[in-house]
């Protein structure tokens, strides 16, 4: 448990009192990765976005070729406003429609918040002080206050709700800022050298963890059943259970037919191997057996063709002749 010097509203060190800070906020966890996220989206989120760049479709002019394209010389030019002439279009320039905001989920943000505090309380730069009575802006007293702590460099005052007063009289003071208690971001704590926190803040911050233990410790009972005990069942008062459903009686096993005295058992068949396919033959080899198949005319057969061929001309002469 950290803890935390007090001083009055004077500035003065009240001696032989420390202020225990509370565990709800202050336990001691500090997750530098998730600081670094928080600080990199704050500081994405206060940019503005409204650089503009006008690429050449945008710049006034240039509506014509500066010179001919052929003939002249010099590298062929279109216009006047091309991103290599002066006064021309911007390449790849910024644009008023990017958005850089960037979205953390609630419970990284809380986490980075307490580690940022947890590491301002770790290095002793945490102080405590007595609510300040100020009926008028007085920025004396902040000054006295800030002075008393020895605090330097980036000063954050934490209050206790809303002090337009005490708002009004630090603002005046460089490097200074009054921000809420539990409205400040994990970027305002690392920002700041010194943490000041008012005294009520931290008590109203320790009623509210005190009172919400029982809630909590009620929930977690609930949601755990009792060691020994059965589920209550989903049943309606009232109703009838119905009767459960009788098992079906095992159906008995068909015993095995015995085999009759004497009988000899047939001998299985044994699988004949398969005849191995015979190869294809080509065409060629096709033609060849076919030619060879065939049997050769004699050379009477073809003698006796060719008389017969000369006899059937000879007949045909002498009827054209007649």
């Amino acid at each position: 448990m950290y803890e935390a010097p007090v001083f009055t509203a004077e500035g003065e060190k009240v001696k032989g009192k420390a202020r225990s800070l509370p565990d709800s906020v202050f336990d001691g966890t500090i997750h530098e990765a998730v600081m670094w996220q928080a600080a990199k989206a704050y500081l994405a989120n206060q940019r503005k976005g409204n650089a503009s760049t006008r690429n050449r479709s945008r710049v006034a002019g240039g509506a014509r070729k500066p010179w001919r394209q052929k003939g002249t010389g010099r590298a062929r030019q279109g216009t006047i406003r091309a991103p290599q002439w002066r006064g021309g279009g911007v390449v790849f320039g910024p644009t008023n429609e990017r958005n850089h905001r960037q979205e953390l989920p609630r419970k990284v943000r809380s986490l980075a918040r307490r580690s940022a505090l947890n590491a301002r309380a770790d290095a002793g730069q945490v102080f405590v002080f007595e609510s300040l009575a100020l009926e008028a802006p007085k920025t004396k007293r902040v000054i006295a206050l800030l002075e008393g702590a020895g605090a330097e460099g980036n000063v954050l005052i934490l209050t206790h709700g809303h002090a337009p007063t005490l708002h009004r009289s630090a603002r005046n003071i460089p490097q200074v800022r009054v921000v809420v208690f539990g409205q400040e971001s994990a970027y305002d704590v690392l920002w700041s050298d010194a943490v000041l926190i008012e005294s009520s803040a931290l008590e109203a911050v320790a009623e509210a963890a005190d009172a919400a233990r029982p809630a909590a410790a009620a929930r977690s009972a609930a949601a755990k059943p009792a060691v020994g005990t059965e589920p209550e069942s989903d049943a309606k008062p009232g109703a009838e259970a119905e009767p459960e459903a009788k098992a079906k009686p095992e159906a008995k096993a068909k015993p095995e037919a015995k085999a009759k005295p004497g009988a000899k058992a047939r001998p299985r068949a044994e699988a004949k191997p398969k005849p191995k396919a015979k190869p294809k033959a080509s065409a060629k080899a096709k033609t060849k057996a076919e030619a060879k198949s065939k049997p050769k005319a004699s050379a009477k057969a073809k003698a006796k063709t060719k008389a017969k061929a000369d006899a059937d001309d000879a007949a045909r002469e002498e009827q054209d002749n007649g």
